[in-house]
């Protein structure tokens, strides 16, 4: 994950500002495999939605990330792009805010932790949402 922030952090456009804790997390999606490690990540960006999602998938790939497993399966990485401020986004290969993002303590809990006072494009507050499952904090330097 610190491969992933600091490929990132090198991409034009884009400089990373808080990161959160690491989290370990039982997996979603019904696909058995092993535990999640999950963080949040804040970014200052001037890119498009469309820009910052070929960097993230960029930096994917260069981790080792391969796209030929089932959905939701086991992965190196997966980089998601939550939130980009205000931006309400769809189209067929990204949407903004992330679709699942309420439904998710393995992104709800890091993402509490370095915005808590954060709001939805809709108002909704991040502090007030639970999401399903546990997001357990890992003693990591």
């Amino acid at each position: 994950m610190r491969r992933a922030l600091a490929e990132l952090d090198r991409s034009a456009g884009l400089r990373l500002l808080r990161v959160s804790s690491f989290y370990v997390t039982e997996p979603w999606g019904g696909v058995p495999q092993a535990d999640f490690y999950n963080l949040a990540a804040a970014v200052a960006t001037t890119l498009a939605p469309r820009e910052l999602l070929a960097v993230c998938q960029r930096a994917e790939d260069r981790l080792g990330r391969r796209r030929d497993g089932p959905r939701w399966g086991p992965r190196e990485i997966d980089i998601d792009i939550l939130l980009l401020g205000d931006i309400v986004w769809h189209d067929e290969s990204l949407t903004i805010p992330h679709p699942f993002l309420t439904e998710r303590a393995f992104v709800l809990t890091p993402l509490r932790e370095i915005a808590p006072d954060l709001r939805l494009p809709g108002g909704e507050l991040v502090a007030g949402l639970e999401g399903t499952g546990r997001a357990r904090k890992l003693n990591y330097p």
